[in-house]
C-alpha cells in the first residue's frame, strides 16, 4: 500500500502566487522615465537660449516652480503623497515653458502652469488619469487667456532680416513668404523657444526613441501623414507649403517627439498608434492652411488626445484562445 500511495501522491508540492498587477515589470520607473525626458530636452532649452538669450531661463524656472508647486498643493489638499521629486510636474511646467514665445509673461507663465497642473492634470485624479496632455492644456488657456502677447515674437540673436522675427508659419500665412529650410534646421528664427531647432528637438526626440521610451511609431506616423496629407494639398494648389516646410517648421516635430508621445494620453495599441498620428496630421495640415491661425500642432494633438479612449478600445487585439463574435 505504501508503494501505491508513493506512485499516486506526488513527491513535492506547488504552490501558486497569486498577486495582484502588474506582472511586467521594466526598467523604467516613472521618476526615471519623467527626468530621462527632461535630459532630452536640454539641447532645445540650450538652442533656445542661444537665439533668444539667458534671460529666457528665468520663464523656464517660473514654469517648473509653479508646476510643482502646484501640484505639492493640490495633493496636500486631498491628503495624497505629495510627489515632489517624480519628475512628472517639472517635465510639465518644462514643456509649456519650451512652448511660450520669447520675454513672455513671468506672471502669465506661472497662471499657465497652474492651469497645467490644475486643470490638465489633478482635475482628473493626478498623474495616469488626465485625458488631455497637460502642458497643453496649460498653452491652450494662455492662447486664450493672452492672445496678443502668446503671439509677439522676439527676433532671433543672429537673424539676418526682419523677417525672422516672424515665425515661419506667420509669415507664410500673412506674406506669402516661404522661409529657407536651413535656418529652421538650426533654429534661426522666429517662434516658440523649444520648437524653433529642429536639429534640437531630432537630439532629444531620437534619444528617447533609441533607448525606448518613446514608441516610434507616433512621430513616423504623423511625418508619414505630413508628407501625404501636405503633399496632397501641395499638389491640388501649389501656392501651399510642401511637406518638407510643414515638418520643420512651426512646432510639428517637437509636438511629435515630446507631446503626441505622451504616454498617458496617447494610445496603447500598435495600430491605435498609427491612426492617432496619422489623424493629428490630417487636422494639423487643415488648420495650417484653412484656419485662422498659422499654426495648429496644439490643437491637432489635443483634438486627438479626445479619441483616444475609442482607438484603444477599437483597436484592442484579440485575447488568445478566444473567437471572435461573428456579425448577425
Amino acid at each position: 500500500m505504501t508503494d501505491i500511495q508513493t506512485l499516486i501522491e506526488p513527491k513535492q508540492k506547488v504552490y501558486f502566487d497569486l498577486t495582484t498587477s502588474p506582472h511586467l515589470h521594466s526598467k523604467w520607473s516613472t521618476s526615471k522615465v519623467m527626468w530621462f525626458v527632461v535630459a532630452a530636452l536640454i539641447p532645445s532649452i540650450v538652442a533656445a537660449l542661444t537665439f533668444f538669450g539667458w534671460m529666457q531661463i528665468f520663464i523656464i524656472i517660473t514654469a517648473v516652480v509653479f508646476a510643482v508647486g502646484t501640484e505639492a498643493a493640490i495633493q496636500s489638499i486631498r491628503k495624497k503623497k505629495v510627489t515632489w521629486f517624480d519628475g512628472s510636474a517639472a517635465l510639465t511646467g518644462l514643456l509649456l515653458a519650451l512652448t511660450l514665445p520669447p520675454n513672455f509673461s513671468l506672471s502669465a507663465t506661472a497662471i499657465g502652469s497652474v492651469v497645467a497642473i490644475g486643470l490638465g492634470k489633478q482635475i482628473f485624479g493626478g498623474l495616469g488619469y488626465n485625458i488631455f496632455n497637460p502642458a497643453l492644456v496649460g498653452r491652450a488657456f494662455l492662447q486664450a487667456a493672452f492672445p496678443v502677447q502668446i503671439t509677439t515674437w522676439l527676433k532671433p540673436n543672429f537673424a539676418v532680416d526682419s523677417v525672422t522675427s516672424a515665425t515661419p508659419l506667420a509669415a507664410f500665412k500673412f506674406d506669402k513668404i516661404f522661409t529657407d529650410t536651413v535656418p529652421m534646421a538650426i533654429g534661426n528664427v522666429g517662434g516658440s523657444l523649444g520648437e524653433t531647432s529642429a536639429i534640437a528637438v531630432l537630439i532629444g526626440g531620437i534619444l528617447l526613441i533609441s533607448v525606448g521610451i518613446v514608441n516610434w511609431r507616433i512621430p513616423l506616423s504623423m511625418i508619414i501623414g505630413m508628407f501625404l496629407f501636405g503633399g496632397m494639398f501641395w499638389l491640388i494648389t501649389p501656392q501651399n507649403p510642401t511637406p518638407i516646410f510643414h515638418i520643420f517648421a512651426g512646432s510639428f516635430l517637437f509636438g511629435a517627439m515630446f507631446m503626441a508621445t505622451d504616454w498617458v494620453t496617447s494610445p496603447i495599441t500598435n495600430k491605435g498608434m498609427w491612426i492617432f498620428g496619422l489623424g493629428i496630421s490630417l487636422v494639423l495640415v487643415v488648420i495650417r492652411i484653412y484656419g485662422g491661425l498659422p499654426e495648429g500642432v496644439m490643437y491637432s494633438i489635443l483634438f486627438m488626445n479626445g479619441f483616444v479612449p475609442l482607438i484603444n478600445r477599437y483597436t484592442k487585439p484579440t485575447i488568445f484562445g478566444v473567437v471572435k463574435e461573428e456579425k448577425k
